[in-house]
């Protein structure tokens, strides 16, 4: 068995969506959900950032100490001592620091040497440890340094105590062949493990995701809906379901997304798209003839996995596109006993008309027929 999992980050990059803000009892509610639904980690915000962030993951921890959460805990930080304190205040499972390390963060954003860099990071994470808490590191823009340099990285946080350290695509560059090539240089480093933190603003982020994981690392962070910064990172119930189907790997109850889902999207305020794959309402919907009667013969010529793994039903849309084998199916599936003209009318005007008929529309069609 692959030894690998979710890093769920919805209440700390999921909140940097712009216009994203989540109340403390929102924050507390989608920790138990993401909790329940077995994921291996959840990145519960960074607590310096304001009061309510830090009595979210405290009340969070609060859970966590009675059994109701399972997860493990993440606190996030700067790596400064402030930062770090506050998360250790909070008895978190593991702090998570992060720091640029391309030399375009370098010249332009903290204005240090790579010398320095390293002394910034082995100082951080050793004071984070010496709380006796897990650590990982997290190389921010790693994809865009020198590849020699970030080898140094991930040997001066493993040797100053981090068991884990963040692979971060922060800018969403990579390609799965890149993302293969770089996992490939850096796997030779022992008694380290490695995440992958994957932006998505070339659309690549669950290829890249998944690649890094068939290329040994063993954790990828995700939020629900794929919320985060600009166009955000990895949406969970997509990564979770190509796991499963490339993988077949269980990381998480793919029951629960659906409602995981419609629970951020209302928090957040972020209408998920109509084609948001395994979640959006279309996922499971089947519009042309030929692919509705594969459908209705076999579910596997046009679906990759059944929708009833997602706790989701299949559906069909009744227009011009419609057959006969579809439009009976449907008008069966409505306990609904049409005869053959019947058929034959109905599909008449279905093909006739420029509009989508909904469930009401055929109800009321078959009591016009009836009268």
């Amino acid at each position: 068995m692959i030894k690998i999992g979710i890093l769920d980050t919805t209440l700390r990059e999921g909140e940097q969506t712009p216009g994203v803000i989540f109340t403390e009892n929102q924050r507390v509610r989608i920790a138990k959900m993401l909790s329940d639904a077995g994921v291996s980690m959840i990145e519960a915000g960074h607590p310096l950032v304001s009061e309510d962030i830090y009595n979210g993951i405290k009340r969070i921890m609060e859970l966590k100490n009675t059994g109701e959460i399972t997860s493990e805990i993440i606190g996030h930080s700067r790596a400064v001592a402030s930062d770090i304190d506050s998360a250790a205040s909070l008895n978190v499972d593991r702090i998570a620091i992060f720091y640029g390390i391309s030399d375009l963060h370098l010249k332009y954003k903290t204005s240090k040497t790579r010398e320095e860099v390293l002394k910034i990071i082995e100082n951080s994470v050793s004071h984070a440890s010496s709380y006796g808490l897990k650590v990982r590191f997290t190389a921010e823009d790693a994809t865009r340094a020198d590849m020699g340099f970030l080898r140094t990285v991930i040997e001066t946080a493993r040797d100053s105590g981090a068991d884990r350290v963040s692979i971060a695509d922060t800018v969403g560059i990579l390609t799965p062949e890149k993302t293969k090539s770089l996992f490939n240089s850096i796997m030779d480093i022992k008694n380290i493990e490695y995440d992958i933190h994957a932006h998505n603003d070339l659309g690549m982020a669950v290829a890249n995701s998944l690649t890094a994981l068939e290329s040994g690392a063993t954790m990828v962070h995700s939020t629900v809906n794929g919320l985060g910064e600009r166009v955000g990172i990895t949406p969970t119930q997509v990564i979770a379901a190509a796991i499963k189907f490339h993988l077949n790997v269980d990381v998480m109850d793919l029951t629960k997304l659906a409602e995981l889902s419609n629970t951020v999207e209302k928090y957040s305020g972020i209408n998920n798209s109509v084609n948001m794959p395994i979640t959006g309402k279309y996922a499971f919907t089947h519009k042309a003839g030929v692919h509705v009667a594969g459908i209705i013969n076999n579910p596997e010529t046009y679906e990759f996995m059944s929708p009833s793994n997602f706790n989701l039903t299949r559906n069909y849309t009744i227009d011009k596109f419609t057959g006969k084998n579809a439009l009976k199916n449907k008008l069966q599936s409505m306990n609904i006993n049409a005869s053959e003209e019947d058929l034959i009318y109905i599909l008449d005007l279905v093909k006739k008309s420029p509009n989508n008929f909904t469930d009401n529309d055929i109800v009321e069609i078959m009591k016009n027929i009836e009268r």
